[in-house]
């Protein structure tokens, strides 16, 4: 079969044929009288084979020692070539999202598309200073799509930097608590605390519905953020949660905190108080733990809260009893009347 024929009936052009013929993977097994190259069977299946080679991304050198070579194993290459087409596959995935990214943003010209990628780019950085003004710079010069936040900001450990983050996600209003709502599934428990912390700090339309959820997470972590932030916003849900945070001692000190700002209404004052009067009935909490209730029932107004101080003065631990003393002692001389 002529170089014309092959070409046609494998795909493979004249050109290239040549070129097999030149690097000596294939070559004709024969001449007709006028001197044209003529394929036998064998040398048209090794095409094939070539081919067939190449299409897996092994290079001309590799093909040639694999159909020669006896000794030639294929596993290494193999393995070889599965770890170059995942980093492959790898950049090609960075590169969409970031020309989606690109996209999303809408730039007017080709200055807004550069400013983008310098700040995309500034937030990959491995200099936690340039990530943290990319971080501030996106929210006061070219808005990055909100994507690129969150993913900055579950990844993000400098302390600084994932402020900056947290700071821009709550600039951008533009659906990052969903988003970050997705952070609190992660396997990895820092991307969960990272995700809830920055819910905290969104609006209250983008984080309501997500941090409420979270009050029933199964970390503890996340439920003790979600109820910090649904607390300092006057959410009653958050109340047990609260509540348990002070006997466990997880952020006890801001957890009554909150309880304080939820206990300016005087039926969530008695439900504090009563949770945390059911908590000491149950028995369990030692002698810290009373102490810690008995402190955060001092911002707690209402006669259960003062009913459950006067249990705690007679407390058997001198320490818990001091407390309780002390917060009773205080409580009653805010309630007496100023003389004239």
């Amino acid at each position: 079969m002529l170089i014309g024929d092959v070409a046609r009936l494998s795909g493979v052009s004249a050109r290239m044929l040549r070129h097999y013929e030149a690097l000596g993977l294939v070559c004709p097994s024969d001449r007709t009288h006028g001197g044209y190259r003529e394929y036998s069977e064998d040398d048209i299946r090794r095409i094939f084979h070539i081919e067939s080679l190449r299409s897996l991304g092994l290079s001309l050198r590799d093909v040639g020692r694999a159909l020669d070579d006896p000794g030639f194993a294929p596993s290494a290459l193999v393995d070889d070539l599965i770890r170059q087409t995942r980093e492959r596959i790898a950049r090609e995935t960075e590169l969409l999202t970031r020309l989606r990214r690109i996209d999303a943003s809408e730039p007017a010209g080709w200055e807004g598309v550069l400013q983008i990628v310098a700040l995309l780019q500034g937030l990959g950085s491995q200099s936690a200073a340039r990530r943290q003004r990319a971080a501030l710079s996106s929210a006061e010069e070219v808005p990055v799509p909100v994507e690129a936040l969150v993913e900055a900001a579950l990844s993000e450990s400098d302390t600084n930097v994932a402020g900056a983050l947290r700071w821009a996600l709550a600039q951008s209003g533009d659906g990052g608590g969903a988003l970050l709502a997705k952070g609190l599934g992660s396997p990895d428990a820092e991307v969960r605390k990272r995700a809830v912390q920055s819910l905290a700090e969104m609006p209250e339309e983008e984080a309501a519905v997500p941090l409420r959820d979270a009050l029933a997470h199964p970390d503890a972590v996340v439920r003790g953020y979600a109820a910090l932030a649904l607390g300092t916003r006057g959410v009653a849900e958050a109340v047990p949660t609260l509540i348990d945070m002070v006997v466990e001692e997880r952020n006890d000190v801001d957890a009554a905190d909150a309880l304080g700002v939820l206990a300016a209404r005087p039926a969530l004052a008695e439900e504090i108080a009563t949770g945390f009067t059911d908590r000491l009935a149950r028995g369990g909490p030692g002698p810290a733990a009373r102490r810690r209730v008995a402190q955060a029932l001092a911002d707690i107004p209402g006669s259960t809260a003062s009913r459950a101080l006067a249990d705690l003065a007679g407390d058997e631990d001198r320490g818990v009893a001091v407390t309780a003393a002390y917060v009773l002692g205080i409580r009653d001389v805010s309630r007496r009347p100023v003389r004239m």
